[in-house]
């Protein structure tokens, strides 16, 4: 019998919830900082992964989230753009992945000089080269003014031709439902974009349904949902009737407290509830996890089995943006 690691590497992988500004490679990141001028906070690969990794384990969304200070700044530039776009397309080939869509805020990179659709443009050229099917989804910070995520979506609707193929709300999540946003996604929806709204992972269970009223077919996390199983099964019941797709990312929602532990994890009830969702690794650079440690530390912690594994695949495949 494979252990573990060994039938994870073998598993067939659909990559739908990879922030890229969350999963730079280690010596891309070291590079990046130093050309900018930026001491890193550690001087090689393996101790800037171990930086990483004490951020993530550190009981605090703050200390976590200090993280992405860094990397936003080291990727402002269309180069950087460019290049990350690209590796991280390469790392999910080398990972097994049949496709894959990445997600970020463009307009994150506006105060270091890059227009919206600078970054996009840098952003989609990266991906245009990748080894497999790629699409790139826009998102919006969901915390900043409802005239901000409007010119998010705007952005997002102008390249959907061109290899954007969904528009998301991303950010703080509680205090900021969905419908705070209801005419940024109205509007990307009628721009004939698919919708992936982040909902159910800092909030309660209720955004989940929240975001798909307002038309997404896909949730970012959706964790949440678990609470309403037992004492509200209507609303799992209108969840699962809608056909929606939750993209589950279990070691992620360990680090930012959305989940105590991968065994008391969520995915396992969730799955067994008939919801359709898949996991996912959320931010690799940030949480220290591949596609295939996630298989691994899910075969490995919870009853989730090979064949569980194996047909979330195909539901991550039957509701992709991007086709293989």
């Amino acid at each position: 019998m494979p252990d573990a690691l060994d039938l994870a590497r073998s598993l067939p992988k659909v990559v739908l919830h990879d922030h890229l500004d969350g999963g730079l490679r280690e010596a891309t990141l070291l590079e990046l900082l130093r050309e900018r001028g930026i001491e890193p906070p550690a001087g090689d690969a393996a101790s800037l992964g171990q930086w990483f990794d004490d951020r993530a384990h550190a009981g605090s969304l703050v200390e976590f989230l200090r993280g992405f200070e860094l990397t936003v700044t080291a990727m402002a530039s269309p180069t950087a753009l460019r290049r990350v776009a690209f590796e991280a397309a390469e790392d999910a080939r080398s990972d097994g992945a049949l496709l894959a869509e990445f997600r970020i805020a463009p307009l994150l990179f506006e105060p270091y000089g890059i227009a919206g659709e600078a970054a996009v443009e840098a952003l989609l050229e990266g991906l245009s080269a990748a080894p497999i099917p790629c699409g790139l989804i826009v998102c919006a910070m969901r915390h900043l003014p409802e005239s901000e995520t409007l010119r998010a979506a705007q952005l997002a609707a102008c390249y959907r031709d061109q290899g954007v193929v969904a528009f998301d709300l991303a950010g703080a999540e509680a205090g900021h439902p969905p419908a705070e946003h209801a005419r940024a996604i109205r509007l990307a929806r009628d721009a004939g974009l698919a919708l992936t709204l982040h909902a159910g992972e800092a909030d309660v269970a209720d955004r989940v349904l929240e975001a798909v009223q307002l038309g997404a077919s896909r949730i970012g996390h959706g964790v949440r949902l678990v609470d309403a199983l037992r004492e509200r099964p209507a609303l799992v019941d209108a969840v699962r009737e809608a056909g929606v797709h939750l993209e589950v990312c279990p070691t992620s929602n360990v680090h930012t407290g959305a989940a105590r532990s991968l065994a008391e994890h969520p995915i396992t009830d969730l799955w067994r509830a008939g919801i359709s969702l898949s996991y996912q690794t959320d931010n690799r650079l940030m949480s220290r996890v591949t596609m295939t440690s996630e298989a691994a530390d899910l075969l490995a912690h919870t009853p989730l089995t090979e064949a569980d594994l194996r047909a979330m695949a195909d539901e991550a495949l039957r509701h992709a943006f991007v086709k293989p």
